[in-house]
């Protein structure tokens, strides 16, 4: 499959250029200057990833966020996910680690949920936009939401 992604990529760029060598160029520029500027920011997160799985070992990690970790690890990974700024790209594959290191499926829909949906480190940035009531009320509810993700995710596996 990824294979296949890749052919489909390659020939739509051979596709483009052969229509239009200058409009071509000038996306793979724009291309290669958004990696550049998510780049560091990517690779910090890799690190830190990196070094929290050397450091937790799989039997700290399932203690903590472990199917016996209960009530206390979905707070513990909401809260963890509520004031970590991810992207997607990052947040999924570290998931994937923590449940071959022991987290349970509750604790990592607790965590994948806040950390797409509530922002509190955004939220400075949420308020100036939003105004602080709006802003509050979304960031709570969208809390609230990812409780329920993390009980129905439970329930179902």
């Amino acid at each position: 499959m990824t294979a296949a992604l890749y052919v489909l990529a390659v020939s739509a760029i051979i596709a483009s250029f052969i229509k239009s060598k200058e409009k071509t160029v000038l996306a793979l520029k724009k291309a290669w200057k958004a990696f550049e500027n998510i780049l560091p920011q990517f690779l910090s997160i890799l690190i830190f990833i990196g070094v929290m799985l050397a450091i937790l070992t799989p039997e700290q990690i399932s203690r903590l966020l472990g199917e016996e970790s209960g009530w206390f690890g979905v707070l513990l990974a909401a809260l963890i996910g509520s004031i970590t700024l991810i992207p997607a790209f990052v947040a999924f594959p570290l998931a994937a680690a923590l449940l071959k290191s022991g987290a349970g499926y509750m604790q990592i829909a607790a965590f994948v949920s806040t950390l797409m949906m509530v922002g509190i480190v955004t939220l400075p940035v949420e308020i100036g936009y939003f105004g602080r009531k709006a802003a509050l009320i979304r960031n709570a509810a969208a809390f609230c939401f990812s409780m329920v993700v993390a009980l129905v995710m439970g329930a179902v596996l």
